[in-house]
């Protein structure tokens, strides 16, 4: 999926538990496989040259298609499957890929688990028996510093933007580069939806602030270009600011 993938597994660690991040790693392999649409012979490759057809794909391939679906219709079409005229689930791929790994782990006995792709994370349980974790958000304009803090249990986050990988997130309507934020960062309990809607909230720009306050189970903090910031009301449940508030 062109980024680095890791692992954090906290005690009690049980027996199988080293057997299920082989596996984990293995699922992420696989999901590389079947999905990328940098290998020609991917199963979403296939489709968006119509050598094949969702109805025969195995079962993981319409579930993803299906949540693309579902993504799109409740981000008012600000989250898409398809950049450029051309099917790629990505956006939605690689939080589902990490969520999926993630409970591998816990269901061979992890309890406390994060598991990292590229900065988008999926946590179970917390750093240590009753101590949650805690996440610094990189602050996308000030390079080493950070513009707050996440806190809890079994949450998830993500954030989209251009510090990392530059312009790579279309506007889904007009299929230009979006004009985003500097970045937005997402926090909700499961990474795939999460993951979705940090891309289009990105992709939405300044009008998502509002899309927000109506969209529930999720809360978002973004850093605008000029090194401002704006985020959801109820963020601060999650989060301790180290930036300037809306």
């Amino acid at each position: 999926m062109g980024t680095v993938f890791s692992f954090d597994v906290r005690a009690p660690v049980l027996p199988g538990v080293a057997a299920a991040l082989e596996d984990a790693v293995a699922w992420l392999h696989h999901v590389d496989r079947v999905f990328s649409p940098y290998r020609p012979d991917s199963v979403v490759s296939r489709l968006a040259r119509g050598a094949a057809r969702p109805e025969e794909c195995s079962a993981e391939v319409r579930e993803v298609l299906a949540r693309c679906e579902a993504a799109r219709r409740a981000t008012g079409g600000w989250f898409s499957p398809v950049a450029g005229g051309v099917l790629d689930p990505s956006g939605l791929v690689k939080g589902w890929a990490v969520e999926r790994a993630a409970e591998r782990l816990r269901a061979a006995g992890a309890r406390h688990v994060c598991v990292n792709g590229g900065g988008d994370l999926q946590f179970f349980g917390g750093s240590a028996p009753g101590v949650p974790w805690r996440i610094g958000l990189a602050h996308p304009l000030r390079p080493g510093a950070l513009c707050a803090v996440v806190t809890g249990h079994d949450l998830a986050v993500a954030t989209s933007g251009t510090a990392e990988r530059g312009a790579h997130i279309l506007d889904p309507h007009t299929r230009a580069p979006a004009r985003g934020p500097a970045a937005v960062t997402v926090v909700g309990r499961r990474l795939t939806t999460t993951d979705a809607y940090a891309t289009a909230a990105f992709a939405r720009g300044a009008k998502a602030a509002d899309w927000w306050e109506s969209l529930p189970g999720h809360e978002a903090l973004a850093i605008t270009r000029d090194g401002g910031s704006w985020h959801t009301t109820g963020f601060p449940r999650w989060g301790t600011l180290l930036v300037a508030g809306p």
